[in-house]
């Protein structure tokens, strides 16, 4: 009695079945979308180890910096006592943005003016109070409309912030804050703030200045400056534009972390070298952290502007970029890297010399040395012992130069005081094929 009974609710279902099928309103199928559209978590991938490196072009993190001869010999003739350091050109040529300081200005603290290709002056751009920090990323925006920069307090004195409680607010769970919303924190507002300038070229003496490096931008004339970010007790000291122009990513720490790790490092005698938890900043002032943890590793846009990915020693993330309800995906990538190394390890103790993409055979003398004999006895099917392997090693940089394609580069890097003793080996490329997962759609949605 049971088994006829079982045996009329399966036909009923497979009848049911069969008639959802032949309804067309029923009717489902699969259907791929766009990989923007695709939330961060839902992503599938496919790593591919020891590939070519991308090619030159496709490095888009590099800027080119010129010296402008009219711009410099507007220097010479009529502001002979300022030093022009260099010049970045915007993306359609028509503006020229001069970084300078004055003689008695510290070495590591810059002044801005906007410059037309002709080589005559448009605008200073930074108040006498406001110092230009980390001039190498100094960013204009993709469209050309908007230039985005690293400043402070000249002659600040960090140290004397309230900063434990910096670094309280910092380690709080992470949230998006409206631009009007935002409570003005504690700033040293520059001085004669209500003074009107002489003429068009004076630079605004109104810009909130903070004592700790925040992230400023402003318009192609030089005008309209206000600092994106308004967080005292962090340091914003690296950041890019999203291909469309809408927003940056960027990394921060807190100024006690800084000084920390800078200090351990001049102790090791090693170049300092940051590291700061991811940040996601819009054009409009809203921000939002994507990490609790924190990276040297240079974070690289989508070139969909959709997805942010960043790297943690052996893993990669992707956050969504600006859409509601933003997701993020780990992806581990230590067992892959394991048998990546082993293999291309085998080729070496072969005489393969490794595949084209790594360097080895012009390694420094400093770095370390591969140990294939111990590793090539080992099972196949064994993940392979990390100390065993010198090519395992962390991600030291990432290119993103198409939507399904991310590039990464592992590597064996260590810079010192005395460059001499500098060590870079085993700088090997791979790569993640990213894919959506198909969902089911049905045809009336699909009509729309």
């Amino acid at each position: 009695m049971y088994l006829k009974k079982t045996t009329a609710i399966v036909v009923l279902a497979a009848s049911l079945f069969v008639a959802c099928d032949k309804n067309p309103l029923a009717a489902k199928e699969v259907t791929a979308i766009e990989l923007r559209d695709v939330p961060s978590q839902n992503l599938s991938y496919r790593y591919e180890g020891d590939v070519p490196a991308p090619p030159p072009e496709q490095m888009t993190g590099l800027v080119r910096f010129e010296r402008s001869e009219p711009i410099q010999n507007d220097f010479d003739v009529n502001r002979p006592t300022e030093i022009l350091e260099r010049t970045i050109a915007s993306p359609n040529k028509e503006r020229l943005l001069a970084i300078w300081r004055k003689g008695d200005d510290l070495v590591s603290d810059f002044r801005l003016d906007m410059y037309g290709k002709d080589g005559k002056l448009i605008r200073h751009i930074t108040h006498e109070e406001m110092a230009v920090q980390f001039p190498d990323t100094i960013r204009w925006s993709p469209d050309g409309s908007t230039l985005a920069y690293v400043a402070k307090v000249r002659n600040a004195d960090p140290n004397s912030l309230d900063l434990p409680d910096e670094k309280k607010k910092e380690d709080e769970e992470p949230k998006v804050v409206a631009e009007a919303d935002k409570e003005t924190p504690e700033a040293t507002p520059s001085p004669d703030a209500s003074a009107t300038p002489a003429d068009n070229k004076e630079a605004d003496k109104n810009v909130l200045t903070f004592r700790t490096e925040q992230i400023y931008i402003c318009d192609a004339e030089g005008g309209g400056v206000k600092p994106l970010t308004q967080v005292e007790g962090l340091m914003y000291f690296y950041f890019a534009w999203a291909p469309d122009s809408s927003a940056l990513a960027a990394l921060a720490a807190v100024h006690t972390e800084w000084k920390y790790f800078e200090t351990r490092a001049k102790e090791d005698g090693q170049m300092f070298l940051p590291r700061g938890r991811p940040r996601l900043i819009e054009k409009n002032g809203r921000e939002r952290r994507l990490d609790d943890l924190a990276t040297a590793v240079h974070p690289v846009w989508s070139p969909d502007s959709a997805k942010v990915a960043v790297a943690f020693d052996k893993q990669v993330r992707i956050y969504d970029g600006v859409r509601p309800q933003p997701t993020q995906a780990a992806i581990p990538l230590r067992n892959e890297l394991l048998l990546s190394a082993r293999e291309y390890e085998k080729k070496l103790a072969g005489g393969g010399g490794g595949d084209s993409n790594s360097n080895t055979a012009n390694a420094d003398s400093n770095a370390p040395k591969p140990t294939p004999a111990p590793m090539v006895n080992q099972p196949e099917s064994a993940i392979p012992d990390a100390n065993l392997l010198s090519s395992f090693n962390p991600i030291v940089e990432m290119v993103w130069p198409e939507n399904k394609i991310l590039y990464f580069q592992t590597g064996f890097v260590r810079n010192y005081v005395d460059e001499t003793q500098n060590a870079r080996s085993f700088m090997r490329w791979h790569r993640l094929i990213l894919s959506s997962q198909p969902i089911q759609v049905a045809p009336q949605q699909q009509a729309k």
